[in-house]
Parts: structure tokens; sequence; C-alpha cells
């Protein structure tokens, strides 16, 4: 095999690595590459850099995501905007694919913040009503231990912010992919960035919009929070209250379509309405989920009742026409099959925070 196509068969393995998220850094992603490509020794020029394998990753971006990966980048850059003008105090600096165009699934919004104090930031982030988790992450480079702080934000879209001290501000960080001076922009150099490779966006307009949209997920837990005080009869329900019933429901729910995000959102929430009006639940969480969710999952909630009816053998001929001529029938008997399954008692259900994680998930995987 000739050195050449030697390299780039391993930059190919290594950027399927990385893609589909099998392997998270370049150096293990290539070594792993060149030991499955070539059984034995490789002589370190035979390796691709990871400049190189970063470039394969995106044609494989390119392939399996197609426009959905232009319009992600676009709204991506459109929150960078927004996150870093709430953090403007802090300096912020946005660097890593979003800056550079390089995003696919499983990228996040980088951005350098700067400040003493870690705590700053997260009040900014608590004012906001921002959901959050803090890592500290300990890397040994060239026999130097260093602690770096990062925070992943849980919101519309998944951002990791560094925070350094302020006299880092002016510190020239290198790139780990090139090798050189890391890109980056501030909050002003990104903004007139943007003005120029989108010139027919409004940015005020589109920072008050974004403003304006709470995060869905933030608003399904608020539904969801209520249900832990709602005691059903135990005659149908014996498992308890209605949260842990919808919770039952949601694994049951992955069991059956895991990456179907309707339906698993439908599967968690379509007993929200019993916290608000107990006498029309489907038509309150109808009413309360306005906006936040999608056709087809409002369908599956409206009539989860009614394919009850069916399921139980008594609806009418009319009813069962109706709604078996709709092209989600068999997830709503399926969502229907989960719902009478789900109320078992004792049984090991997910915590809510980890199914809103999965359907962030998966709504970021698939764009939703």
């Amino acid at each position: 095999m000739t050195t050449s196509k030697l390299r780039r068969q391993i930059a190919w393995e290594a950027a399927r690595l990385m893609y589909f998220r099998e392997e998270p850094e370049y150096y293990r992603a290539k070594m792993k590459a060149a030991k499955s490509i070539f059984r034995g020794w490789v002589h370190p020029v035979d390796l691709p850099s990871n400049g190189e394998i970063r470039d394969e990753v995106q044609i494989f971006a390119r392939i399996l995501e197609g426009d959905q990966r232009t319009e992600r980048l676009k709204e991506w850059r459109l929150e960078a905007l927004w996150m870093m003008s709430q953090l403007a105090v802090f300096s912020p600096r946005l660097i890593g694919s979003v800056l550079t165009g390089h995003v696919r699934n499983g990228s996040d919004i980088d951005i350098h913040v700067f400040s003493e104090h870690l705590e700053a930031v997260t009040s900014r982030l608590d004012g906001e009503h921002l959901i959050y988790d803090v890592e500290r992450k300990s890397v040994t480079k060239a026999g130097v231990a260093q602690t770096f702080t990062h925070i992943h934000i849980k919101d519309r879209a998944p951002f990791e912010l560094t925070l350094y001290p302020p006299h880092k501000r002016s510190h020239r960080f290198t790139c780990a992919i090139t090798g050189k001076a890391m890109e980056r922009a501030s909050l002003a150099e990104f903004k007139s960035f943007l003005e120029s490779e989108y010139p027919e966006v409004d940015f005020e307009a589109e920072l008050r919009r974004l403003n304006d949209q709470p995060d869905r997920f933030q608003i399904y837990e608020a539904l969801l929070l209520p249900l832990e005080n709602v005691h059903q009869s135990k005659l149908y329900h014996p498992e308890g209250d209605a949260l842990y019933h919808s919770l039952q429901v949601f694994d049951l729910a992955c069991d059956q379509h895991p990456y179907d995000e309707e339906f698993l959102t439908a599967a968690l929430l379509h007993d929200i309405g019993k916290a608000i009006d107990p006498d029309d639940h489907v038509g309150a969480a109808i009413e309360a989920l306005d906006g936040c969710i999608t056709e087809r999952t409002q369908w599956l909630i409206q009539h989860h009742m009614e394919g009850q009816q069916i399921r139980e053998g008594t609806a009418g001929s009319r009813l069962r026409r109706r709604l078996a001529s709709h092209e989600s029938f068999g997830e709503l008997m399926d969502l229907c099959d989960c719902d009478v399954a789900g109320r078992q008692t004792g049984v090991v259900a997910s915590k809510l925070e980890d199914a809103l994680d999965h359907l962030r998930d998966l709504a970021q995987t698939f764009n939703f």
C-alpha cells in the first residue's frame, strides 16, 4: 500500500470514529484507525494530521447531514451571538467549529469566558434560567498539570464555556487541530463577521427573538414536576403519582421507538394536563403545550384516550376509521400500550432530568 493511500485510509477511518462519536480525541482516533487498517507499526509520517481528519469529518457531515448542516450552523451562530451578548461583561471569545464552520452532529458552541470567580458567571446564567453543569477537568501537558473549568449549558443549543482568569484575555491559545494560533472572535468581531456572512439577517430582531424564546425543555420540566403531587385512583394507577407513571411510559416508549423524538415527547408529556385540569387533562395539555411541540406530538397526545377506547374495543366504528386513517396511528397504539404497561409498582424508572437529557440529545442530533 502506498504511503499516500495508507494516510488517506487512516484519515477516513479516524474521521468515521470521530463523526459517530466512537472516539472523541484526534490522537486516539488516528491511532485506533491505524491499528485497524495496518496491523503493525505505522511510521509517524504515514499518520494524517488533525487538519486532514477534520476535513474528512466534514465530508461525512456534508454527505449525511446535507442542507440541515448549513441551517444548523446559521442557527447556532445566532445562538452564540445571543449567549455572548448575555456574557459580555466576561469578555467572551468564540472558538471552534461554530466560528470556523466545521459543525457536525455532536458539536458544541465553544466560548472562552474570563473571570476570577466561577460564581460570577453561573450567577449570570441563573439569571437567564439556564440549566448547566460544571466540570473540572485535569490535563497534563509537557509534564505540567492544569485544571480547566468547563460549564456545559443545556439550552436550545449545546454550549461549553471554558473559564479563564482575566489576564488570559490576550493569551494566544494554540489550536489542537492545526498547531497554529487558535481562531477566535470577540463579541464585536463575531457580530461584524455575521453581518458580512448573512447580510439578509436583522440581528437585533434575531436577538430579541432568542431573548423571548424560552427553552422548550424547561417548559416541559415545569409542566411535569407538578405531576409528582397528582395521586390517581389505585384501581387504574396502582403505581402511585402521575410523574412516576409518565417516566415509566417514557422508558417503555424508548424500547419501542428509541430515536423517534416526537413519539417519546408524547409519551413523557401525555398526562401533564392532570396537574392543570383533571376533568379535561387532554385539552389542558394541548393548551399548555401550544407552540412547544410538533403537530405529530400534539396529535398523539390529543388522541391517546381515544386510542385506549380502540384498544379496549369500546370505540365506535367512525372513530376507529378516522384515527386509523392517520399516518401515525400505529405509533398511537404503541403509545397506548406503553400507557397501560407503565403502571407497575416498585419498578425503577428514569429520573426526569435523564429523560429530558435524552430528548435534548435527540433534538440536537436530528436538528428538531
